[in-house]
């Protein structure tokens, strides 16, 4: 039960289900998401530790980077079948739309520099 009360914590909140959103399209960086969603780099990585605890996410180390992606290597049933259905989630929201956009377009070598 406390497995499953970790990953219903994961997704009961707005911004960590915009940041898997973003990481379905593409690895990130947390100064990346912090850019997307103009959040204090402080809350967002806290949101990366949650996502992160509950097995959604994995995180890997890149020259000077930490690189956050969705966890495809899981063993975790719920959150294997979580993951693989994320595609039909939240799709429709506007603000996951404008996240989409603004995912692919932010660049680490600027905004890591602000």
């Amino acid at each position: 039960m406390k497995e499953t009360a970790k990953l219903f914590k994961a997704l009961s909140d707005p911004n960590r289900l915009r940041i898997l959103k973003m990481l379905e399209k593409r690895t990130l960086c947390v100064c990346e998401i912090t850019d997307v969603l103009n959040l204090a780099t402080s809350t967002v990585s806290k949101h990366l530790s949650i996502l992160k605890e509950s097995e959604l996410i994995v995180e890997e180390k890149n020259g000077k980077w930490v690189d956050y992606s969705l966890n495809t290597t899981t063993e975790n049933k719920r959150v294997k079948e979580f993951l693989n259905n994320l595609d039909l989630w939240i799709v429709d929201e506007q603000i996951v739309k404008i996240d989409y956009i603004a995912a692919c377009c932010v660049d680490r070598n600027l905004v890591c520099c602000k």
